[in-house]
């Protein structure tokens, strides 16, 4: 029986190109796939997800994945969606409908929380309702596990504002709990003040 899986990590834990090393393997391996991203997601342009490391390749939108039919997607061995935290709740109850009736797996990418430690709605979906959840894991800049995604600026950390602001290192750093709410972004003894 298919499942659908859950794979979520701080900013910067290399979810993007865990989704297209995914997708690579299922095709070295002579499978069809069915790889998306979620429709908000424009920094690459609309048909595509790129990682910071360089690899890249061509996708679909998660809404043309869900307006699917059962039949056309039961054609496919695997479908991976990355940036899934953006997702709407029925486009996780479609993901999960697609794994339980058509019988293929449905590997997710993406953040568990905002730069507030609130859950994204997909992500939070997919945490009550996902078959198998995994962290991918990276560090903050002290070693620790990192586990929050800090928005910053120059006056540093930034508290408030829209859930939603497409960034990448130039606005965002992963740090572990403790440096998070202490509001520090490096490793030298000033606290960075906190913005309003």
């Amino acid at each position: 029986m298919a499942k659908l899986y859950f794979y979520y990590g701080a900013m910067g834990s290399s979810k993007t190109a865990n989704a297209l090393m995914a997708n690579y393997n299922y095709e070295e391996r002579g499978q069809k796939t069915l790889l998306a991203k979620t429709n908000i997601d424009t920094r690459d342009g609309t048909h595509m997800i790129r990682s910071r490391i360089g690899l890249q390749k061509e996708c679909v939108l998660l809404s043309d994945v869900c307006a699917m039919s059962d039949e056309e997607l039961a054609g496919y061995d695997a479908i991976i969606v990355d940036e899934i935290q953006f997702a709407k709740k029925e486009q996780i109850d479609r993901l999960a409908h697609i794994a339980d009736y058509c019988d293929v797996p449905v590997l997710t990418y993406g953040l568990r929380s905002d730069f507030q430690l609130n859950l994204f709605e997909g992500s939070e979906r997919l945490l009550a309702i996902a078959d198998c959840i995994n962290e991918v894991k990276t560090i903050c800049w002290c070693g620790r596990k990192a586990t929050c995604n800090a928005r910053y600026n120059e006056h540093g950390i930034v508290r408030e504002g829209s859930q939603v602001m497409l960034g990448a290192n130039d606005e965002y750093i992963a740090l572990c709990r403790r440096h998070f709410l202490e509001g520090k972004l490096r490793g030298d003894d000033d606290v960075i003040g906190f913005t309003d």
